[in-house]
Order: C-alpha cells, then structure tokens, then sequence
C-alpha cells in the first residue's frame, strides 16, 4: 500500500531587507509614536487648511515680522556665538588656569537649567534696577529688558555650548606639531591661526553655529520671561503660537507651526551636510588645501 505524502505548505517568505530585527522594530515603534506621529498630525493638520489659506496665515504681517525677529535675532546671537565660543574652546583646551574644569562644567548649565529659570535670571540681571541692567541704563541710556536687545542675549545664552562644544573635541584631537612646524618656516602667529588652525575647525564651527541658531529660532521659555511680547517689537513665532492657541486661533497657530517645522527640517539638512563636509574633510584634509 503506497503512502500518502503531504504536500508543503506554502509559506510567504519577506524580502530580505524587510526582515527587521528586534531592535529595528522597537525602533521604528517608539520613532513612531514619539515623533513621526506628532509632526504627521501637524502636517496633516496644516494641510487641511488649504493652499491659499495657508500662504495668507503665514504671510500675515503680524507673522512676518515675528519670523524676522525669530531668525535675524537667532542669527546674530548664533554668529556671536561663533565668534566668542571658539574663543572659550580654546581657553579650555589650550590653556590651563585654576578653576578650569569648574568653567567647564559651567558650559553645560544652558543645557541642565529650565528655561524659565534662565529667562527669570536675565530678566532680573538686566532689568532697569539689575546688576547690569541699572549701569547701562544710567551710562548709555540703554534698556535691554523687555526690548530685541534682551531676546538675543537669551538666545546667547541658551545656545553658547554647542559651538563650544563642537569645537572643543576638534581642538583636543589637533596636533601641536602642525603649528609649530609652521612657525619654523617663517610663518607668523596670525599666519598659523588663518591657514593652518581655522580651516581645520571651519566644519565644526559651522556645525555648532547652525545647531546654536536652530535652538536659538525655537527658543520659548527664557524668551518670554525677558521680552516684552509686544507684536512688531519683540514678539518671537512660538510665543505668537501661544497667543493664537489662547485665542483658539488653531489654523493660524498650526501654519506657524507648520513653517517652524519646515525651517527646523531645512537647518537639520544644513547641519548634516555640514557633519558630511567635515567627515569628508577630515578623510582627504589634501583636498582643502
């Protein structure tokens, strides 16, 4: 008697690069839930305006002027921070003074302190009355609370540590050698800090500069509490967000939102481009010269 022989069951087989480990799908779940779902709902949300909608709520005068004082007073602060950060990384790395590491970890407070309590220190330091604030307003007759003065030194402050902290590491891995080597050859301190030092940290000042104005542009808590909100004078685009929130103004406040999100995006592929060029940089530093 011959014997009957199952058939296989047919099993549908993933392609290879579908199968995703354990670590992948926890991954993609938690990205999900925390931040890809969030924005798809404000994209969804902003969408469901309308085109022309949309470019009349974002084009508002009152926006507008909230998006200039948001990006030019983040892009000052970012590029004083630039300036004076690779200043501090250098003090840091190349110099040795008592107190060193304390001023090191102090680079750090932006990060650790809640913004509030930032914006309520600057607010009083600076206000007509403070340790500062009173001496400038008596000899210069300059005011910096409550005005665009106040708001850019918040977002100096809140943003200082990323270019002295993208620097730092760069400035620690550079050989001496280099700028010695330039000094036997005739060439002068500012000659070896032009050409041979800042082509070498041009990536990561970039880089820190571009990360510094991102957090500047969407700094809220340490804004508020040093500026006066006053439309067209101080009034920064998140601050004006929860003004159109308490006025129950959702399709304004989600279009403003929405063009935050499109220029943090933007900034985000400015910085990872930056991070490129410097990997790159740093694998063919023949290339830069």
């Amino acid at each position: 008697m011959a014997l009957a022989i199952p058939g296989r069951r047919w099993r549908f087989a993933w392609p290879r690069w579908l199968v995703l480990s354990w670590s992948w799908r926890i991954t993609w779940l938690y990205l999900g839930l925390v931040l890809f779902l969030p924005l798809g709902a404000l994209a969804l949300k902003a969408a469901a305006v309308g085109p022309g909608q949309f470019w009349q709520l974002a084009t508002t005068p009152l926006a507008l002027a909230t998006y200039r004082i948001s990006f030019g007073l983040a892009l000052l602060a970012a590029l004083l921070n630039g300036v004076f950060g690779v200043v501090i990384a250098w003090a840091l790395v190349r110099c040795h003074f008592p107190g060193r590491r304390l001023l090191d970890s102090l680079i750090d407070l932006p990060f650790a302190l809640p913004t509030a309590v930032a914006g309520l220190s600057l607010a009083a330091i600076y206000s007509t009355n403070g340790w500062l604030g009173g001496p400038l307003q008596a000899l210069f007759g300059l005011k910096v609370s409550f005005t665009w003065l106040g708001v850019a030194i918040a977002m100096v402050f809140i943003s200082l540590p990323f270019v002295v902290r993208s620097v730092e590491p760069v400035l620690e891995a550079l050989e001496e050698d280099q700028e010695e080597a330039a000094w036997c050859l005739g060439a002068s301190p500012r000659q070896t800090l032009l050409k041979v030092v800042l082509p070498q940290l041009m990536p990561a000042i970039l880089a820190g500069v571009a990360q510094g104005y991102s957090r500047a542009v969407g700094e809220y808590g340490s804004v508020v509490m040093i500026s006066s909100n006053v439309p067209f004078h101080d009034l920064i685009a998140p601050t004006l967000i929860i003004q159109k929130l308490e006025e129950y103004d959702f399709a304004s406040a989600t279009v403003i939102g929405m063009v935050m999100l499109l220029f943090s995006l933007l900034s985000l592929l400015v910085i990872n481009g930056l991070q490129v060029w410097g990997r790159h940089w740093e694998a063919n530093p023949d290339l830069s010269a």
